[in-house]
């Protein structure tokens, strides 16, 4: 017996000059606003500071995430609030997303299960791909 298994794709690309644009821009308030403290200290390189190619990779993860949940056109006005989107490392180093509050609901309704992201930056783009198992 063969089964079927039905997944869900998002995937998004991001310069990573617009991210270094909006740190330099908004500061405090655009990180804040869109990264969780413990993203920021992911994203820290050997000297301390943010590295924007990591933090481009976590919002590529996060827009490829809204994709993947297909939040409704209400929804997606309103937005599902970026903190709702925590992109975690594991004990290996390997990026999870974490959903809480509306995120997780819109997973939970559409019955999305086992979501697996990845991650890829080179100099001037980041993006991700997030995959999801619909259960049936």
């Amino acid at each position: 017996m063969v089964s079927i298994v039905a997944l869900r794709i998002g995937l998004d690309l991001v310069s990573v000059a617009e991210v270094e644009e909006a740190m330099r821009l908004h500061a405090d308030r655009y990180l804040t606003r869109v990264y969780s403290a413990r993203e920021l200290d992911d994203c820290r390189g050997s000297s301390s500071e943010i590295v924007a190619e990591r933090l481009a990779g976590r919002f590529a993860a996060k827009e490829a995430a809204i994709k993947l949940l297909r939040p409704g056109a209400e929804e997606h006005e309103q937005g599902v609030g970026w903190s709702s989107i925590e992109v975690v490392r594991d004990r290996s180093g390997a990026p999870e997303l974490t959903l809480t509050g509306r995120a997780a609901e819109l997973a939970r309704d559409a019955g999305l299960t086992g979501l697996s992201v990845s991650i890829t930056h080179e100099r001037t783009f980041a993006a991700a791909v997030v995959v999801g198992e619909v259960s049936q």
